[in-house]
């Protein structure tokens, strides 16, 4: 039996609920990470920057970030980001870099047994 979901945000829930039945359907541990990190609460969670995916994260690789991603630092390689939101300044870094910001939404979609996915949090 799954955690009840206690989000006032409804469109957090449903990343939620999406996240846990792609782990339930294609046995993608990723998945259920993704969404326990993004059930805590507020307090818990913790925005990541681009600096820190310059310092962490290989060139063309797929990072998932359950929160949001902000612009502090620079970042020099293209990466597909899936975040559940980011400010306008990380999205214009993160494209300006030659790589994608796409939703979690997105990312689950296109990688949906969570292969060669990378959760940063």
């Amino acid at each position: 039996m799954s955690d009840p979901i206690r989000k006032e945000n409804p469109e957090l829930a449903k990343v939620i609920v999406e996240l846990r039945k792609a782990a339930r359907e294609h046995q993608a541990p990723i998945w259920r990470a993704a969404a326990d990190r993004l059930a805590r609460p507020r307090h818990q969670v913790y925005p990541l920057n681009v600096g820190h995916l310059e310092r962490l994260a290989e060139a063309k690789e797929t990072i998932v970030v359950p929160g949001k991603l902000l612009a502090e630092g620079r970042l020099t390689k293209p990466l597909t980001i899936g975040a559940v939101s980011y400010s306008a300044e990380a999205k214009s870094k993160v494209h300006a870099a030659g790589g994608s910001a796409l939703s979690i939404h997105e990312v689950v979609h296109s990688h949906p047994d969570g292969k060669g996915v990378r959760l940063l949090a």
